[in-house]
């Protein structure tokens, strides 16, 4: 996907979301977060005291953008890479959120990290997750090593991505994740009987295209029924941003 977000040379932050996040980055070539994590922070809205937890977090941009939601939200950033790892810790503390934020740095695939971690069952009431979106076999990884591990893992991993988000995920908690529109059968079929309520967002470039990326809530347990929810644009015919698009990328609640 073009990123919207405009991005500044490092080694200064980059005023993200309109300025209300200072966040350092990797540098240019790298993963970066620029609109997938703009539309994946204003998913879900946290509600008080809630604990958001933030898997596969690179840097930190969708965690500590969905702390701005909510005030009384506890962010936990989990990270595998040492580098991002951190740059998510900079990003804390850039912020001024070290009082509500904190990093995990473990490998989700293996339960036994998670615990040694730190990083319990049921203890989130909202998991963000934007996961590698291709499988290595199916897919000539990037020559950026950083870059590579961002965007790739083992053939079928995306179910035990997904039942390591369940895993951390309270009885009731959402998931909000985001990846290709042509994953979407995957996804459906990682959360079959796993989460109820399951809707689905298509993300367009332009409304005339096929949608390149769906964004997915849904609920651990629940029996509520499938719904699709009307699409988001993120370019008008002049190639201008859409004020949809533009408010999500300001930092705004996603639009009613």
């Amino acid at each position: 996907m073009r990123e919207v977000v405009g991005e500044q040379a490092e080694p200064g932050p980059n005023l993200w979301l309109g300025g209300r996040l200072h966040l350092y980055q990797p540098p240019r070539g790298a993963h970066r977060a620029g609109t997938d994590a703009a539309l994946l922070s204003r998913l879900v809205r946290p509600k008080p005291d809630s604990t958001i937890v933030d898997v596969g977090a690179a840097s930190g941009a969708v965690g500590l953008a969905a702390a701005l939601e909510e005030p009384s939200a506890r962010i936990v950033l989990v990270e595998r890479d040492a580098d991002l790892v951190r740059l998510a810790h900079r990003n804390i503390e850039e912020n001024g959120l070290q009082g509500r934020a904190v990093v995990i740095a473990a490998d989700v695939f293996s339960v036994e990290a998670r615990r040694a971690a730190g990083l319990g069952p049921e203890m989130a009431d909202i998991v963000l997750t934007n996961p590698p979106f291709f499988e290595v076999e199916r897919h000539r990884p990037s020559p950026v090593a950083g870059k590579a591990s961002a965007h790739t893992f083992a053939e079928g991993g995306l179910e035990p991505w997904l039942k390591a988000c369940l895993d951390v995920l309270k009885p009731g908690g959402t998931l909000g994740l985001i990846h290709r529109a042509d994953a979407l059968p995957d996804c459906l079929a990682a959360m079959r009987r796993r989460f109820g309520g399951i809707m689905v967002r298509p993300v367009h470039a332009r409304a005339e295209r096929p949608a390149i990326r769906v964004l997915i809530t849904g609920i651990k347990g629940s029996r509520a029924p499938f719904s699709l929810a009307p699409p988001l644009v993120l370019h008008g015919e002049d190639g201008v941003i859409t004020p949809e698009a533009d408010a999500i990328h300001r930092g705004q609640p996603w639009p009613a």
